[in-house]
């Protein structure tokens, strides 16, 4: 039975199954993707390859619907925030496709020894490992800046969403991009590691669990290869007590509850200031609770199913781990019955630093909630943290957010606004959250020989 295999976890039918590629034809993909990185179409004009990503997203566009349709039915996401994601790695594809040029174009350096300036070159294959809670954008980060600046890709997409894999190299192909610059390749963990170890890849990029991105890290350094990741994230949503409630409710039951709470950068933990704790608890504990389960393809549904049968398994089994070290269940904490991978929105309490749950990354509606007394122990909570991905601070002083803002130890931070993304700003983390950054000017300089080059004078 294949690896590959697309199951609705709404109602857990299977869909259909990829048959999985084996070493003959990874080699081979490597070996066509190599040839195209020392070919005119990586190393000569620019031109070209933009036109493939205007065409690119052209077509993601005229396929929106489709594509959110095929991923609703894969992993589970509600169709509206589906058709989201289609449309910002349409965004992303066109962003890159108006502003790469210059980004790469040569940087002048002042210097008492000649004249000298940084050039950006493509450096060669680049491995990529991409997790399904956004099977299409987590796969555009990597392809828009590297087809840009001439890096083919290797992609191995995680095994639940074998569909979006398999229609994101078709649409690269029909806009025109030759072979071998995005290859999609059902494979193993092994035979990943056996491409970073090959000579000709220079790179590998991934988006995944902490355990994933030790393992492809490992691999990678010893082989010397650059590597970018982004890893989990156990991201705080601080309340303040001058804060406007009744956004932050609305923005933080959002947050929690968006992709089924399948979010790296969503509000995971969620500290209130004392003054204004009870407040917000009862309405955020209302908005959570009104949401409606159902089949991600209804407009009506606001809670779709966890992504797999295995996920929610996993979140069960957290919660409970979590409540026999002492955190207190306010409400929800077990999966709905019935059909599909549905569990309840929760909130838990009473986490203690003692509590293995403390530390830990819910990948489901779960929210952990937390009272302070002032900026300062807000601030410590929210770093007392193995993470370092992303957070909020809500707040009417915009002075005191920045402030805090700038203490909170993580890779982005949004005042009076959930965590976000956007083409032109840059996404990363810091601690076990990862390191490197995609999207914005420094994605596509990740993977960049970044050249001096010198005239004496």
């Amino acid at each position: 039975m294949s690896a590959y295999q697309s199951i609705n976890p709404a109602n857990n039918q299977l869909l259909k199954a990829w048959n999985e590629h084996d070493d003959a034809y990874a080699q081979q993909a490597l070996e066509t993707a190599d040839a195209l990185y020392h070919s005119a179409w990586s190393k000569g004009d620019i031109q070209p390859r933009l036109q493939v990503l205007h065409r690119l997203a052209d077509l993601i566009d005229q396929r929106a619907e489709e594509l959110a349709t095929i991923a609703s039915k894969e992993m589970g996401k509600l169709i509206g925030q589906s058709r989201g994601e289609v449309k910002i790695c349409s965004q992303i594809a066109r962003y890159y496709a108006e502003h790469a040029a210059t980004f790469l174009q040569p940087q002048p350096y002042p210097s008492d020894v000649g004249d000298a300036w940084l050039e950006y070159h493509p450096i060669g294959v680049i491995v990529a490992v991409e997790p399904w809670n956004f099977p299409y954008y987590q796969l555009m980060r990597v392809l828009a800046p590297n087809l840009a600046l001439g890096n083919p890709v290797l992609a191995k997409h995680a095994n639940i969403v074998p569909h979006c894999a398999d229609v994101f190299e078709k649409l690269v192909e029909e806009a025109g991009a030759p072979k071998g610059a995005w290859t999609n390749l059902f494979i193993s963990t092994d035979q990943v590691a056996d491409l970073i170890a090959d000579p000709r890849v220079q790179g590998v990029a991934l988006t995944g669990s902490e355990r994933a991105g030790s393992a492809v890290a490992e691999q990678a350094g010893k082989h010397l290869k650059k590597s970018t990741l982004e890893l989990g994230g156990n991201d705080v949503f601080v309340v303040l007590d001058d804060a406007d409630i009744d956004e932050a409710v609305r923005q933080g039951a959002q947050a929690r509850l968006s992709n089924c709470g399948q979010v790296c950068t969503a509000a995971k933990r969620f500290i209130l200031h004392e003054k204004i704790a009870d407040t917000f608890m009862a309405k955020f504990s209302a908005a959570l609770q009104s949401a409606t389960p159902g089949d991600p393809l209804d407009e009506k549904t606001t809670l779709g199913p966890l992504s797999s049968k295995d996920a929610r398994d996993r979140l069960v089994k957290q919660v409970e781990e979590a409540v026999q070290n002492g955190a207190r269940v306010e409400f929800g904490g077990r999966a709905i019955d019935g059909v599909g991978c549905y569990y309840q929105p929760t909130v838990l309490t009473g986490l203690t630093p003692d509590n293995p749950a403390y530390y830990q990354e819910f990948f489901g509606p779960v929210a952990q909630v937390y009272v302070v007394a002032d900026d300062r122990a807000a601030v410590a909570l929210a770093n007392d943290s193995n993470y370092g991905l992303g957070g909020s601070v809500w707040t009417k002083d915009i002075a005191r957010g920045r402030k805090m803002a700038s203490q909170i130890e993580t890779g982005m931070v949004f005042i009076n606004s959930q965590s976000d993304t956007s083409a032109e700003l840059p996404f990363g983390g810091v601690k076990r959250s990862g390191y490197g950054r995609e999207l914005s000017d420094l994605g596509i300089k990740e993977f960049a020989n970044q050249k001096l080059v010198v005239v004496a004078g």
